[in-house]
C-alpha cells in the first residue's frame, strides 16, 4: 500500500520520520548547551592587559622668580608751554633764541608801547596828587576847617587813582612775556619788528630735566607696578638709565585697555631729547615659579595650557599652569606644587587616570636629553 502513494508524499513521510528520530535522540537540546558552554569558556579566558606607558619625570624645584615687565615708550619733556603774546603790538625785543636756556621769570618778549608806559607815569602822578590832597584834607578836618563830605570825596578820588594806576600797570605788564619756569627755548615763531596780536604763539619752552618716559602697561601687569618703583630704561641710542615711576593711571584707556605710566629720568645736561623711543623694564614682585622646557607644555581636552604629572599610585594627571615669562631656557610657570613629579618625556602619550611606569631623571639628565632631542631634530 505504501508503494501506491505518490512519490512526493512518500518523500515527505521519510523526512518526517527522520526529524522525529533526531528530536528523540536529544542532540537538538545539546545545540544550545554547546553554544552556552563555548561562551562561558571564552569569558573565562584571561584578558590581555594593555601595556603601561613609560614616562620620564623630574621633581619640581620651585624658585622665587621676579620677572621683567618690558614695555615700549617715548621720552617727553617734563614741562612744555607755548608762550603767547598778551597784547597787540610790534616786537621790540626777543630775550632768547631757539636752543637757549632761560631761567624762570626771564623776559622772552618785549613789545613797543610808549603810550602805555606814559599812561603808567600819568597814573602814578595822579595817585600822588590824590594822596596829597587826602592828607591835607584829613589834617584840615581834624582842625574843623573842612567838612566830612569833602574828606570823603578826596578819599574816593585817591581810590579811583589807585585803580587807574593798576590798570595802566597791567597794560604795561602785558607788553612783556616772561618764562613761567626754567627750561630751554625749543622754537621762536616771531621776528623783531613784527606786528603781533594778543594770543599769537611767540615761543615754545620745554623743561628737559627730568626727562619723562611715557608708556602704557597692560591690565595683566598693572598690579605689579607701583608709584616710586625703580625702572630701567634703554634708549634707542643704546644708553641705559635708571629712573623712578612717578605716575600710574588708575583708569584704563577705553580703546586699548592699558594704563598710562610715567617714569622720571635724570637729565641734568639736557642731552636726552623729547620724542626718543625707549624701552622700560620693570621688575614684578617675586613669586614661586618653575622653569620648564617649551616641549613639556601640553593642552587638555578643554584647551587649557599645562603639564602632566605623576601622582600617587603612578597615575598621570593634568596640572593647569600660568605662563609668567619666556626665557632663553624655557617658560617660567606657576601652578605646579613643590616636589611634583612633572612628566618631561611621554606626556602626550598618556591621559588623566592612566597608570604609567616612571623613570625619574635629575634636572641635569633631563636638560641633556632635551638638548640631544633638539640636536637630532635639526636637519
Amino acid at each position: 500500500m505504501i508503494f501506491r502513494l505518490p512519490r512526493h508524499r512518500l518523500l515527505a513521510l521519510v523526512v518526517l520520520v527522520l526529524a522525529a528520530l533526531w528530536v528523540l535522540s536529544g542532540h537538538f537540546a545539546a545545540v544550545g548547551s554547546e553554544e552556552a558552554e563555548a561562551t562561558e569558556a571564552k569569558a573565562a579566558e584571561p584578558v590581555a592587559e594593555t601595556p603601561k606607558r613609560t614616562v620620564a619625570v623630574v621633581k619640581a624645584d620651585l624658585v622665587d622668580y621676579a620677572r621683567l615687565i618690558r614695555i615700549s615708550g617715548v621720552t617727553e619733556a617734563d614741562k612744555m608751554a607755548v608762550l603767547a603774546a598778551r597784547s597787540n603790538g610790534v616786537v621790540q625785543e626777543l630775550g632768547a633764541a631757539a636752543g637757549d636756556g632761560v631761567a624762570a621769570g626771564a623776559t622772552v618778549l618785549l613789545l613797543e608801547g610808549e603810550d602805555v608806559r606814559a599812561a603808567v607815569k600819568a597814573a602814578e602822578d595822579q595817585l600822588a596828587q590824590a594822596a596829597e590832597q587826602l592828607s591835607v584834607g584829613e589834617a584840615l578836618r581834624a582842625k574843623g576847617s573842612l567838612p566830612e563830605t569833602e574828606v570823603t570825596a578826596r578819599r574816593a578820588a585817591k581810590t579811583a587813582a589807585e585803580g587807574t594806576l593798576a590798570q595802566a600797570q597791567a597794560a604795561a605788564d602785558r607788553l612783556s612775556l616772561t618764562a613761567p619756569f626754567a627750561g630751554t627755548v625749543d622754537a621762536v615763531n616771531v621776528e623783531i619788528g613784527e606786528w603781533v596780536q594778543a594770543g599769537t604763539p611767540i615761543a615754545t619752552l620745554i623743561s628737559l630735566n627730568p626727562i619723562v618716559v611715557k608708556a602704557e602697561v597692560s591690565e595683566q601687569d598693572v598690579a605689579h607696578v607701583t608709584v616710586g618703583a625703580k625702572a630701567k630704561v634703554r634708549l634707542v641710542s643704546g644708553a641705559e638709565l635708571q629712573g623712578t615711576v612717578r605716575h600710574l593711571a588708575r583708569k584704563a584707556s577705553d580703546k586699548t585697555r592699558t594704563f598710562a605710566l610715567e617714569v622720571d629720568l635724570p637729565n641734568p645736561d639736557g642731552t636726552i631729547p623729547s620724542g626718543m623711543t625707549a624701552e622700560v623694564r620693570l621688575t614684578a614682585a617675586a613669586q614661586p615659579a618653575l622653569l620648564v622646557p617649551r616641549s613639556v607644555l601640553t593642552l587638555n581636552e578643554a584647551g587649557q595650557v599645562g603639564v602632566r604629572a605623576v601622582g600617587d599610585g603612578e597615575v598621570a594627571s593634568f596640572l593647569p599652569v600660568q605662563l609668567i615669562d619666556d626665557t632663553d631656557n624655557g617658560f617660567m610657570v606657576t601652578g605646579v606644587p613643590q616636589g611634583a613629579r612633572v612628566i618631561v618625556a611621554g606626556q602626550d602619550l598618556v591621559r588623566d587616570g592612566d597608570t604609567v611606569v616612571v623613570k625619574e631623571l635629575t634636572r641635569a639628565e633631563a636638560e641633556a636629553a632635551q638638548a640631544a632631542a633638539q640636536k637630532a631634530s635639526q636637519p
